[in-house]
């Protein structure tokens, strides 16, 4: 089982909203992942995306396609990635931690040997962002024996026949695209976010965490009035980057943390 239900189950309890932190690995360098990953758990994140650096990644904005490039500039790999994962997995032991990647660089390093590799790293789910559930049985069914879940997407335009199929494959969570497009920092919450949201929690009791465009306390403190997660990455990622050559980017990656949590507090 991986560490995400429980975690969950522990939130709901406490009558909190998840808040899932999203980084890209290698970004600003492979060690100072490990190092930004412990900030955030310290600033009390409930979750890691951490997003493995891929040359094409049709779901991402500028924000985090830049961060990605700057990461496979210095030498990033997949196999590097599960390194950092399964470091921070040492120093962070309760924490799930949920890679961000695309199909080609879970096909090409082979699912059986990806699923195993992830696992031993400490892996408990997996968002492959392009992967259609149509396509997703080899995969999904490789996760599984090896205790990792498998995260799909669901956006505003999902039929509810689509919103059906994903509620009974997903496991973990379901993510929630706020809006159509790519990820990127956005100024307001789209108004109909709620009533997909809750359209979504209709078909399934599978927790739903919303993401792209969430940026501020503000935005995670409205979403948690309707959904089980927010995700936030784009804002982060420009934070870390423009934070990069500060010697207190650890303290202020907390901080910046710890405000988003607070926002998740629903008592």
């Amino acid at each position: 089982m991986s560490r995400l239900s429980p975690a969950f189950a522990q939130l709901k309890v406490r009558n909190e909203c998840a808040l899932i932190c999203y980084i890209t690995a290698g970004d600003p360098t492979a060690d100072l992942t490990v190092e930004i990953i412990k900030a955030i758990v310290d600033g009390g994140a409930d979750a890691i995306e951490i997003g493995i650096p891929f040359s094409d990644p049709m779901a991402d904005g500028p924000s985090i396609q830049a961060s990605t490039q700057r990461s496979l500039d210095k030498g990033m790999t997949t196999v590097k990635t599960l390194a950092a994962i399964s470091e921070a997995r040492k120093r962070c032991p309760n924490i799930p931690i949920v890679p961000m990647t695309y199909y080609n660089p879970v096909l090409c390093y082979g699912l059986e040997k990806f699923a195993r590799d992830a696992a031993a790293a400490g892996v408990d789910g997996a968002i492959v962002t392009d992967l259609t559930p149509e396509e997703a049985n080899p995969w999904a069914e490789t996760a599984k024996k090896n205790g990792i879940d498998t995260v799909f997407l669901l956006a505003p335009t999902s039929t509810s026949e689509r919103i059906e199929i994903i509620s009974k494959l997903s496991s973990g969570f379901i993510y929630c695209v706020s809006r159509t497009g790519v990820t990127g920092a956005k100024q307001d919450i789209p108004a109909e976010l709620k009533n997909v949201v809750m359209t979504i929690k209709s078909h399934t009791d599978t927790p739903i965490c919303v993401g792209f465009g969430i940026s501020t306390p503000d935005h995670v403190r409205q979403i948690s009035q309707f959904a089980d997660g927010a995700v936030v990455g784009s804002a982060l990622v420009d934070f870390i980057h423009n934070n990069r050559d500060s010697p207190d980017l650890l303290s202020k990656v907390k901080n910046v943390v710890a405000s988003l949590k607070e926002a998740t507090r629903l008592n």
